[in-house]
């Protein structure tokens, strides 16, 4: 039995997928939805939350979160994409800014302009957007500044932390964030976007497009 990563075309499993190809890692890429109500029976048992991305092992162990997949991953391949040096406090420092801060803005804006309307959640909230949008210029602000002098976010060698922090910016255009607002912030989203892996993480693989994006 191979080890599986289940992944959908949401932005966390994409990252999960993005990470896998990066490190060229040994795995069978299978497209799931566990929330349809016939693949839950299925699914639950891999993750309660009945979410993607899953890593599937070998021996049918089971892992979920795309943040322990990538550092599983990493550490399988001996990369330093994870950092396991002294440098880990710094990553973990972006990771865990990020999911409070930028990333926290980008998806609050995403949510209420692509997710609501791909899956019928109700009217796109514009105090949530403005919310979203003033937060995610305070976000940006502090990290175009960081990015100013540094090729990445832990100097000159890409990490997980980049992709962690940019993982709803494949969206930015339908979700209107205004990355060149930010310069810095908008040249590394384009060093991003030159990685194949990042770029079209799920070429070549089975993948149903998202829902059309409703007026």
């Amino acid at each position: 039995m191979a080890t599986t990563l289940y992944f959908s075309r949401n932005y966390n499993p994409r990252l999960a997928v993005a990470v896998a190809r990066f490190l060229d890692a040994p795995v069978t890429f299978a497209f799931a939805a566990p929330l349809a109500p016939d693949q839950a029976a299925r699914f639950r048992p891999l993750n309660p939350n009945l979410r993607v991305p899953i890593l599937v092992e070998e021996d049918g162990t089971t892992l979920w979160e795309t943040d322990a997949i990538a550092c599983r991953l990493s550490r399988r391949a001996g990369s330093r994409f994870w950092r396991t040096d002294d440098g880990e406090p710094d990553m973990i420092r972006w990771l865990s800014w990020g999911g409070s801060n930028f990333v926290a803005a980008c998806d609050k804006v995403h949510f209420e302009r692509v997710t609501k309307r791909r899956h019928a959640l109700g009217p796109t909230s514009e105090a949530a957007v403005a919310e979203g949008l003033a937060q995610f210029a305070r976000a940006a602000a502090i990290l175009d500044e960081h990015l100013a002098a540094r090729t990445w976010l832990l100097g000159d060698e890409v990490s997980y932390a980049d992709f962690r922090m940019a993982c709803v910016l494949p969206a930015r255009d339908l979700a209107g964030l205004p990355l060149a607002a930010h310069p810095a912030v908008a040249a590394w989203n384009g060093r991003l976007e030159r990685l194949p892996a990042w770029r079209d993480p799920f070429a070549g693989l089975e993948a149903p497009d998202l829902p059309p994006i409703r007026a």
